[in-house]
């Protein structure tokens, strides 16, 4: 989430918090520690993930701890770092639901169809050329690119599953970010596509999802890419160009999966893959490998029998 410079002293006055460096610091955007960038503000509550926020390329931390402030760095002391991120991108992008179903603040390309029944929030881009079918819904500040087509049912934009266990309930993180799909991509019947927390979802140009597919929050998908239905892909995965992706496959969240990569059906992808390689199984292996294991499964009850 982008915002105008702000100065290290007004964003810890907003949330009434104390704070360690130069005041006049500057914050330029909130985000998730998997997408972070210099300018950005992040928040960690467990002392487990103080080291990897503290030394990433986040300059503003949240902390619910004194601790030594890197270089060049800021600290805002917080009793709850989740909460008062919260508090902080809810001010500077108040929420502001649409209640017609085109929004007078979207904006829209030329040779475009929208069928009944589709809604397109608040700041939303389309490009041209676009097909949207039947009762698509496009939320708030999403962009289309050129040439694209979204199949009926469709939802893009969505809020993404993350939430801090509270002991009588659960906390959402307030997602702030955006979906993007590029020219020319194609989205498949009912699939739902999570925007990011603080950044963007991102499908690449020519990708194409098949139907009941679930992309989850901060997930970069490259170009050329093909995922058939009810592929599941957790938050803040990365996927490569030309990747292709069978029926029912689950991927765990922050997996990489680089160029050329091919996963079989039903498979289940639990970490980073290599690139060019293909993969079956759960957890996914090498494909002829895998197979391999499952013929040689097959052989254990005669094995028992010749032993017993």
């Amino acid at each position: 989430m982008r915002i105008s410079p702000t100065q290290l002293q007004e964003i810890a006055k907003l949330i009434n918090s104390k704070f360690i460096g130069d005041p006049n610091h500057v914050v330029t955007g909130f985000n998730e520690i998997h997408r972070v960038q210099s300018g950005d503000a992040i928040f960690v509550d467990h002392p487990k993930y103080y080291d990897a926020a503290l030394n990433s390329a986040a300059t503003t931390i949240i902390i619910n701890k004194e601790v030594d402030c890197p270089k060049g760095k800021a600290l805002i002391i917080h009793q709850e770092p989740f909460t008062a991120f919260n508090q902080l991108t809810l001010h500077f992008q108040p929420k502001n639901y649409s209640t017609a179903n085109i929004s007078a603040t979207a904006k829209t390309g030329t040779n475009l169809t929208i069928m009944p029944g589709c809604f397109i929030g608040n700041h939303v881009t389309i490009g041209n050329n676009c097909i949207l079918h039947p009762n698509v819904v496009i939320y708030d500040h999403c962009i289309i690119g050129n040439d694209v087509e979204i199949h009926a049912g469709a939802v893009i934009g969505s809020d993404a599953f993350y939430f801090k266990n509270r002991a009588t309930s659960f906390e959402p993180l307030n997602s702030c970010g955006n979906v993007i799909l590029h020219d020319n991509v194609v989205i498949g019947a009912n699939c739902t596509i999570d925007r990011g927390v603080s950044e963007s979802t991102i499908i690449g140009k020519h990708t194409i999802l098949d139907n009941l597919i679930h992309v989850g929050h901060d997930v970069h998908i490259g170009e050329m890419c093909l995922f058939a239905a009810q592929v599941g892909i957790a938050g803040c995965t990365t996927i490569g160009n030309n990747v292709k992706v069978w029926g029912q496959v689950g991927i765990a969240s922050n997996a990489i999966i680089p160029d050329n990569v091919t996963v079989f059906a039903q498979s289940g992808v639990t970490g980073n893959l290599e690139e060019g390689k293909t993969y079956f199984g759960s957890p996914a292996g090498e494909a002829k490998e895998k197979m391999k294991e499952i013929f040689a499964l097959k052989q254990l009850p005669n094995l028992i029998k010749k032993l017993y």
